[in-house]
């Protein structure tokens, strides 16, 4: 298979955030110590935070002992909305897990992009602080992620989104399927590139794997980070691979956004394909050009940020439990 000329893939603009992003967290990172790495993370998403949106009020607090934060905006309501709707949005709640391939991250790490999903929606948003890897192995995070939804479907009335980006779209799928006999109150999930099934070597993993901020080493790195060795006897774990179930029933109506240029890509239509097989409703979004990680690219990169505004669209279509086109 040749591999992809990514100067012809990848527009000026998402060349110029990759080339920023590699100033602060280059591709030989992984080689470093778990604290180096996180330090390098951490300004790299310092480099790229935006701060909250005017109208956003936030707090931290423990739910069953795992650090959340929560978000609700009381601002003017955002264009999607008013193309959606004169009134402002019906009340529901999205549990928000973030990325960082199970080894980094936190509420901070994510704190603008939840603040402007949350001011885009006008829908609380909670932001999870699971457990990370290497310090707490497979299944912590699942058990976190898991714990965390539970407390909402039993102490609110209130419909739930789950929501995630890379490793946290990995937690989002697997609370679903975990939790989709028990309660009918988590009415959507939006998972954004995100990984769930083991690094197959072929398909995308193959043509992308030296894609820009992500390569198929670098996911085989954090998928035994997480589980503290080799993946290959643990494929039986729907918990920590959701593509690995072998019942796609019953799930909620689901969109997956990935990019284009990503060894996780054909996660996505793989995940809709067994959703839509099993007679579910789901939708692959794969963003042409775009790379790994490019939420943080949604103020310098025309592309991200179209993708990024399509998904508030689609985070309201999931909240209103209106129909979207398969495509």
């Amino acid at each position: 298979m040749s591999l992809p000329d990514y100067q012809k893939l990848i527009g000026s603009q998402m060349r110029a955030f990759i080339e920023k992003s590699q100033a602060y967290y280059p591709s030989n990172t992984i080689d470093q110590t778990i604290n180096e790495q996180r330090s390098r993370y951490k300004k790299l998403c310092l480099a790229f935070n935006y701060g909250r949106p005017a109208g956003i009020k936030c707090h931290d607090e423990l739910i069953r002992h795992i650090p959340v934060r929560r978000y609700v905006f009381n601002g003017v309501i955002s264009k999607p909305q008013q193309r959606m709707s004169n009134d402002r949005p019906d009340k529901r709640l999205i549990v928000y897990f973030h990325g960082g391939g199970f080894v980094f991250g936190g509420l901070d790490s994510h704190d603008d992009i939840c603040a402007e999903i949350c001011a885009g929606t006008g829908y609380e948003l909670v932001s999870v602080d699971y457990r990370l890897a290497p310090e707490h192995i497979h299944p912590a995070m699942f058990f976190d992620a898991l714990r965390v939804t539970q407390f909402f479907i039993e102490n609110t009335d209130l419909p739930l989104i789950l929501c995630g980006d890379s490793a946290g779209g990995n937690l989002a799928a697997a609370v679903v399927h975990s939790l989709r006999l028990e309660t009918e109150r988590i009415i959507g999930q939006l998972l954004i590139y995100p990984i769930l099934g083991p690094n197959t070597g072929r398909g995308s993993y193959e043509k992308h794997a030296m894609a820009p901020l992500l390569t198929s080493s670098d996911v085989k790195f954090y998928l035994e980070s997480r589980c503290g060795q080799p993946v290959g006897s643990l494929l039986d774990d729907k918990t920590l691979f959701p593509l690995l179930d072998n019942d796609f029933c019953g799930l909620p109506p689901t969109v997956i956004v990935t990019a284009d240029c990503d060894p996780l890509s054909d996660n996505g239509k793989d995940y809709q394909d067994s959703i839509r097989s099993a007679g579910g409703r789901a939708l692959w979004i794969n963003e042409e050009g775009l790379v790994h990680g490019f939420l943080r690219a949604r103020r310098e990169v025309k592309r991200a940020s179209s993708s990024f505004m399509r998904m508030i669209g689609l985070l309201l279509m999931l909240g209103k439990k209106m129909g979207f086109e398969q495509k």
